[in-house]
């Protein structure tokens, strides 16, 4: 069977310079078509707001909705005519996020710097948190699962979800059945970037919103870079991502199935395997190759194999770790003899996953783990959702009058040397006042 069309095959070390730019530059804005149309639709949603947002339906869903806001009556009666194995795999998901992310809350801290110094650190939830749940080439309810459950377990007051309508002018059914098992309290039919951007300004109809989070298509991740400035997002996200680290052990279906499982997310997602084993390269090539033909996904997986697939052959395990901290995977499964020590060393990831028996599948769906995970590299840098990624800290500081008289001295000194005589003034009153 010939061998399927790879992006890139070769050796660590002996890349070309093309070949190293399709496996680094996978960075989430890049387009500069993507960039001007995402910036005129921002400004269309901050000016005009809802007029702007029915216009926006119009253009891009070809629906004329005349409310956005869908009543919770639908979500119940979504989840009460949902598939009974669907509605038990669901709730299943979010008991298990829900554990996985009480674990995650932030401890409150105080400490002593110096002799009647106190410092502390307080969380407070969030008042307001907005989940962008993506529902044009595929429908993931688990993505809502991923943003809406930890902010209600970290204790947010209000958790909105936007979710493009469908042709019957409101998301998908399963998504309004998770919305309502998840715990949101409003749900709204917007999509794209006019509903990042109306929960990042505010419009009549859509609450500003603290915190943006979810995943979504390349104007969904646009947007919110866009808005950053204005309201927190998490990771920056794009298309799915797995590197597999393996060694002459591992077990080529295995493998072939998890690079598979992740390449049928997009044609633009990103699978890699590094391995020390050219032998291991042509089993899973060959096995793939089966496993590929016939799939229900199947042009989707060829343009991500061919645009972004990798086989990669190292000299030796550290060279495949040295190449994971650069490549800094959304999603790393490291399936060697020795899978927990190598996982150990691995520096740069969303998420790591130790052994064969830890498909990436389980992660995206049901460990409780959050799969809302930084791509592009910007796991170098970013981490993955979690509870803590819904409260903002204050510091406060307690000061005794002796520790003022004591710490006056040393800040007149530097307010002095930066050349701000009222902040000397300030300080030296209290060692005066102490005199």
């Amino acid at each position: 069977m010939n061998a399927l069309s790879l992006a890139v095959r070769g050796t660590y070390g002996e890349l070309t310079a093309a070949q190293h730019a399709i496996l680094f530059d996978r960075a989430t804005s890049s387009d500069d078509m993507i960039r001007a149309t995402t910036a005129a639709i921002l400004q269309r949603v901050r000016i005009d707001g809802d007029t702007a947002l029915r216009a926006l339906a119009l253009e891009f869903d070809n629906i004329a909705l005349e409310t956005f806001e869908i009543p919770r009556m639908r979500w119940q009666s979504a989840l009460a005519s949902l598939d009974p194995k669907l509605r038990s795999a669901l709730e299943r998901a979010v008991a298990n996020i829900r554990s996985a992310h009480q674990v995650f809350r932030p401890v409150n801290r105080e400490f002593t710097t110096t002799d009647g110094v106190t410092i502390s650190r307080r969380a407070t939830p969030l008042h307001r948190v907005g989940v962008y749940a993506p529902g044009g080439r595929a429908t993931y309810p688990s993505s809502l699962l991923m943003g809406v459950v930890p902010a209600r377990v970290a204790g947010v007051d209000e958790v909105i979800v936007c979710s493009p309508p469908a042709p019957d002018g409101a998301p998908s059914p399963v998504l309004l059945a998770a919305a309502e098992l998840a715990g949101a309290d409003r749900v709204f039919a917007l999509g794209g970037a006019g509903a990042v951007a109306a929960m990042a300004y505010g419009t009549a109809t859509v609450p500003r919103v603290d915190r943006i989070v979810g995943p979504g298509n390349a104007w969904v991740a646009e947007a919110k870079l866009q808005v950053a400035g204005v309201v927190a997002i998490d990771a920056p996200a794009g298309p799915s991502e797995l590197l597999v680290i393996a060694d002459d052990s591992a077990d080529a279906d295995i493998i072939a199935r998890e690079l598979l499982a992740q390449a049928e997310h997009d044609p633009m997602a990103t699978v890699v395997l590094v391995t020390t084993s050219m032998s291991l390269v042509d089993r899973v090539d060959s096995r793939l190759a089966v496993l590929v033909s016939g799939a229900a996904r199947e042009s989707i997986i060829r343009q991500s194999l061919a645009r972004r697939g990798a086989f990669i052959v190292v000299p030796a395990l550290n060279d495949a770790l040295t190449f994971a901290s650069d490549f800094a995977a959304e999603h790393v499964l490291v399936v060697c003899s020795d899978a927990e020590s190598v996982a150990d060393r691995v520096r740069n990831a969303g998420t790591v996953f130790i052994g064969a028996y830890s498909s990436v599948a389980f992660g995206d769906y049901l460990t409780g783990a959050n799969h809302v995970l930084p791509t592009g590299g910007l796991a170098r840098s970013y981490s993955g959702l979690s509870t803590i990624d819904f409260y903002r800290w204050t510091t406060r500081q307690r000061i005794s009058q002796s520790a003022a008289a004591a710490l006056a001295s040393d800040v007149g000194t530097l307010a002095d040397a930066e050349g701000l005589p009222a902040h000397a003034a300030a300080a030296r009153h209290w060692q005066e006042k102490s005199a």
